[in-house]
């Protein structure tokens, strides 16, 4: 924006204001009714339309809510087998989702290493196994 130009802009608002310009206006004193699929453009929302009324996700946001259930899922195990096992599989939907996202490296999400395998594979006589 040019310099100055803001307030010309707040100047003009005020102005409007004092003169009653915003009074009466339709849906005075109610919540805005904001669009809630203005991101999307507009050759496209009657599909996405169509998909929120099937209860389909995009595919981004159904990988993410995959990551937050294995998440969960990988929280509440024991066996480090399984653990390693699920901690795969939650490394590949991330790495799903950050090339559906196709952004820069750096937005990326993270992969998880699970306390670097779980300090490596678990504890000395962890499953009947000694890892010395």
């Amino acid at each position: 924006m040019f310099p100055g130009f803001e307030k010309i802009v707040e100047e003009r608002i005020l102005r409007a204001q004092k003169n009653g310009a915003f009074e009466d206006l339709p849906g005075a004193g109610k919540p805005l009714r904001l669009e809630e699929n203005g991101h999307i453009p507009e050759d496209l929302r009657l599909a996405h339309k169509i998909l929120k009324n099937a209860d389909c996700l995009p595919p981004e946001l159904e990988t993410q809510k995959e990551i937050r259930q294995t998440e969960e899922l990988l929280a509440g195990m024991e066996d480090t087998a399984e653990k390693y096992h699920t901690m795969k599989k939650l490394n590949f939907l991330i790495m799903k989702l950050n090339t559906i996202r196709n952004t820069s490296v750096n937005l990326d999400m993270d992969q998880v290493y699970m306390a670097k395998l779980t300090e490596r594979f678990g504890k000395p006589g962890q499953n009947g196994r000694d890892h010395s």
